[in-house]
């Protein structure tokens, strides 16, 4: 299982924009083959840093997301709305306590 992180920062008059292609395009990114969970986390402190949080069952499924047409399509949309360079993570679970 591959946790994956993207950290985004909008331009502040942008982030209507966002939400609304997110809200479009969510449920594709969820249904995606390997794609186990997905949620969108916003800054309590910055408005404008969003996270996704997502869940692949393996580091090819993400790969093969991360070369689709949806991915490409939506990552264009998303990126000339940001504010400062994303960041992302894959990392694998060690420690879940519930």
């Amino acid at each position: 299982m591959i946790v994956r992180l993207v950290k985004m920062e909008f331009k502040p008059e942008e982030i209507e924009n966002f939400k609304i292609l997110f809200e479009g395009v969510k449920e594709h990114i969820r249904s995606f083959e390997g794609c186990k969970f997905l949620e969108l986390l916003n800054g309590t402190d910055n408005k404008t840093i969003f996270f996704t949080h997502s869940y692949w069952e393996s580091a090819e499924a993400l790969e093969t997301y991360r070369k689709s047409e949806l991915f490409k399509t939506t990552w264009a949309r998303t990126k000339v709305l940001f504010n400062a360079k994303p960041e992302a993570w894959s990392v694998e679970k060690f420690v879940t306590l519930q």
